[in-house]
């Protein structure tokens, strides 16, 4: 069902609808219902914001699971920090070169292995929450 409206719109509107009406072969009436259709429904503007909404929201999630995974880490090593300096025994003068020669050999197997993981895209963190049961494993997925 159909119903009339009358309206008044400057001279030069007018003109501008009739220009779109006879390029696109239209009525007028056609024109004007579009634009006002266009007018009252969410315009391309606001679809942009929503969608950049979503986007910040999702950003700001993952912001907030990289601080999270910070503080871990650094609880983490803070924690063995703590830890090897409390167990760890004072070496004798004439054990120094032997501790720094097997120090030195130990932190090189460290970077290889650490090079190695990291090309294959392996991740200890991946498998320490794979290692700590399946429900832990899914409320961890369901942040990412």
């Amino acid at each position: 069902m159909r119903d009339r409206l009358n309206l008044s719109l400057p001279a030069e509107l007018i003109g501008r609808i009739n220009d779109i009406a006879d390029r696109k072969r239209v009525t007028r009436s056609a024109v004007v219902e579009a634009a006002v259709e266009s007018f009252l429904s969410p315009d391309h503007a606001d679809m942009q914001e929503a969608a950049l909404m979503r986007r910040l929201d999702r950003l700001s999630r993952q912001v907030a699971r990289l601080e999270r995974d910070q503080r871990i880490t650094t609880e983490t090593l803070a924690l063995f920090v703590r830890f090897w300096l409390t167990i760890t025994t004072p070496i004798a003068p004439e054990q120094q070169a032997a501790a720094q020669a097997k120090g030195r050999e130990r932190f090189d197997g460290f970077i290889e292995t650490l090079g190695k993981r990291v090309q294959k895209g392996r991740w200890f963190a991946d498998e320490v929450v794979g290692d700590t049961g399946p429900e832990t494993s899914q409320d961890f997925s369901k942040d990412q």
